[in-house]
């Protein structure tokens, strides 16, 4: 068969965000057009002719043809060449007389696996999530490491025991400077990241069967955690023009109340401290949860926390400020809790990681976490607001979150518009996003997007914001986007005077 042209290939090579790694640019490129633009069996060009081409290391293109063929995208024969084909999973049928029944999973996990997950595409243009992993000094982050690894200090390799001291002193520290929350060291549980810190609470301070109060729509991640804690989920709908509909909230006890800190995740918008109190009032929560997902330091008066206070609680986590794979956070506590939920969680947990905390501690003492985040919020506020300008001219967008120094930003489309498969088809053009009513509850019919410009900066970003609202537009029109009104969103609509 005819070899295959490379038109394509360098065209949906050069689409791929300027940040993502090549090797990953190679192989996103190669799995489109095996997909849309190249026949199955057709052979790929010589390697040596695909790397000048691409402008890449034969041991790039290497690397992505080797993922490629392991996931059944490719084969190749030694000396022969490489060509398309297409994975096929066929199904074995068991002997008759052998019956397999799967061990079942629990239902905590089945409710967890049943709903909104982690995707497993976390990279891309547009991707939520995501901080500006691309420009983060990595130089000066290496060279803590090798300042802290040498032989005298052979106890980092050991337990921790409460956590990093001087660690705890820099968090304390730096929540003084950028969120006006005077705390003691010992109210401050180091974690590894904000799951494992609403993980923490949830365990403490809640048995199984009791509820948790959230926001719709909600941080699905905190949800999660909550359902695997086998704690029962009440989404009370909020909207910044109208606050909470109280009337959604359930006639029994409710034991912890969860919010997103001064910045709601994800409709990228303020959040009200009154809307929460007023919430908290009606709900009576034995506990009040905050999580601190994306602030901006003169936004502190939205907070409910409180640390002097003997129920109310603050999570946080470096991993939107720094990178995701840090995985270390903190847990601010009132001080009555602090003891036994550090020893819960040395119990539970174990405790380690003893390197990477005094990296960061030293990361934070010498300023450079402040000076990198200064320096990267006023970064985010003009990608968000590049972003927001192509977005608002969208016909069938009624509303973009306004530009912030945060990470996210969220879209609304009109109720009679299938988020979900809008994103199925932006993700086809390599335009990751997350559909907003996968987060919102049964009752509440918002519908969106959520996506992130962490992952694209100058001139990528531009020209991807561009073709994001040229993308949307296109897919907007489509009638297969449009949504079959049902009684069930009818009824909700006419109780909301729509």
């Amino acid at each position: 068969m005819d070899q295959v042209t490379l038109a394509p290939l360098i065209e949906r090579y050069m689409r791929q965000s300027q940040t993502l790694g090549k090797q990953v640019r190679v192989e996103q490129a190669l799995l489109e057009v095996i997909r849309h633009d190249w026949p199955v069996g057709a052979r790929l060009p010589a390697h040596r002719s695909l790397c000048v081409a691409l402008g890449v290391a034969r041991n790039t293109l290497a690397l992505a043809i080797k993922s490629l063929i392991s996931e059944g995208y490719l084969h190749t024969g030694h000396g022969q060449g490489t060509w398309t084909r297409r994975p096929h999973h066929p199904q074995r049928l068991a002997p008759q007389t052998a019956v397999i029944t799967p061990l079942p999973l629990s239902t905590r996990a089945r409710r967890v696996l049943g709903g909104q997950g982690a995707s497993l595409i976390q990279s891309g243009a547009f991707v939520p999530g995501i901080p500006d992993i691309a420009r983060f000094p990595m130089r000066k982050w290496r060279q803590l490491y090798a300042s802290v690894t040498v032989p005298h200090n052979a106890l980092l390799l050991s337990y921790s025991s409460g956590g990093y001291g001087p660690l705890k002193r820099e968090i304390r520290d730096f929540l003084r400077r950028w969120r006006n929350i005077d705390c003691d060291t010992q109210q401050i549980i180091i974690t590894e990241g904000t799951h494992h810190g609403i993980e923490l609470c949830a365990l403490a301070l809640a048995d199984v069967g009791q509820r948790v109060v959230m926001e719709s729509p909600c941080y699905w991640g905190a949800r999660n955690v909550f359902l695997a804690a086998g704690m029962e989920t009440d989404l009370i709908p909020w909207c910044p023009e109208n606050g909470h509909e109280l009337a959604a909230l359930p006639r029994v006890p409710v034991q912890m109340a969860y919010f997103t800190g001064s910045h709601h995740y994800p409709l990228s918008v303020p959040t009200s401290r009154e809307d929460k109190l007023a919430l908290c009032e009606a709900s009576q929560p034995a506990y009040i949860l905050e999580d601190d997902y994306e602030f901006s330091g003169d936004d502190c008066d939205e907070l409910l926390f409180d640390p002097d206070s003997d129920n109310r609680l603050l999570v946080g986590s470096f991993s939107k400020l720094m990178f995701p794979g840090l995985r270390l956070g903190y847990l601010v506590v009132p001080r009555s809790l602090a003891g036994p939920m550090n020893r819960l969680r040395s119990e539970v947990f174990r405790e380690g990681r003893m390197l990477d905390q005094a990296v960061l501690a030293q990361f934070i003492a010498d300023g450079d976490l402040d000076g990198w985040y200064q320096r990267i919020q006023r970064d985010y506020l003009g990608r968000q607001q590049v972003v927001h300008d192509q977005l608002c001219q969208v016909k069938g967008v009624f509303s973009v979150s306004p530009p912030s120094r945060g990470i996210s930003l969220c879209l609304q489309f009109a109720q009679d518009i299938d988020d979900q498969r809008v994103a199925q088809l932006l993700m086809k053009e390599h335009l990751i996003v997350r559909p907003l009513s996968m987060v919102c509850s049964e009752t509440d019919l918002r519908r969106g997007l959520v996506l992130g410009v962490g992952m694209l900066s100058g001139d990528s970003l531009v020209s991807e914001a561009a073709r994001l609202r040229r993308t949307l537009e296109t897919v907007l029109k489509l009638r297969d986007v449009r949504l079959r009104s049902s009684p069930a969103s009818t009824n909700a609509m006419e109780k909301r005077g729509e």
